[in-house]
């Protein structure tokens, strides 16, 4: 049994600089990967990354792998677990934010102008607050048992945070407009097979 890779950390300078070395491969939700990403990135979700271990196992030996995500969470947790399977591959420290405040440009693709997907951190802060303001017009309204939803979801977000964790973004990753459609996926493997 081979020893795990530990994974490489680049700073935004860094991985520009060397861009044109790296097949980029984008671990966020379909839905952020659509309101922008580093250029010529491609997109496997996080949960969807087992399934593409042998297109990223296959490009990891004919170049270097840069995984990113948002803000560099999602992809140390990528980067570790390809090196699990003997990948090797960088991560992007700051993520695409990190990326997109030094200035560097974001591809957008034109399909997706016109409609515009929301980050999973905003994804989260709209779901989290609704259901808290819920709790509360509900508690006033119908019954006082409801402000427990409010102190349940106050207590998952203080969870979140200790641990660093987020199981709302894992349970909105699951909707429909944050899943890959098959042939998405199905396309994104053929591009890493082909590069």
């Amino acid at each position: 049994m081979t020893a795990p890779v530990t994974p490489v950390a680049l700073g935004t300078d860094q991985a520009r600089t060397r861009l044109h070395e790296f097949t980029v491969i984008d671990v966020r939700t379909p839905g952020e990967y659509a309101s922008g990403h580093l250029p010529g990135a491609l997109n496997v979700p996080l949960d969807q990354l087992r399934r593409a271990l042998p297109e990223l196992r296959d490009a990891a030996g004919r170049g270097d792998l840069l995984v990113v995500c948002a803000s560099g969470r999602r992809s140390a947790d990528a980067a570790a677990r390809l090196a699990g399977h003997g990948i090797t591959a960088a991560t992007l420290t700051g993520g695409t934010a990190a990326w997109s405040e030094e200035g560097h440009a974001l591809d957008r693709p034109a399909a997706c102008a016109t409609r515009s997907k929301w980050a999973m951190e905003r994804q989260v802060r709209l779901a989290a607050g609704t259901l808290v303001l819920l709790g509360l017009v509900l508690d006033l309204l119908v019954h006082p048992a409801f402000r427990f939803l409010s102190a349940g979801i106050a207590a998952g977000l203080v969870f979140s945070a200790v641990t660093n964790t987020c199981g709302m973004a894992a349970v909105l990753a699951r909707l429909p407009h944050n899943r890959p459609r098959a042939a998405d996926l199905d396309a994104t493997l053929t591009a890493l097979r082909e590069r």
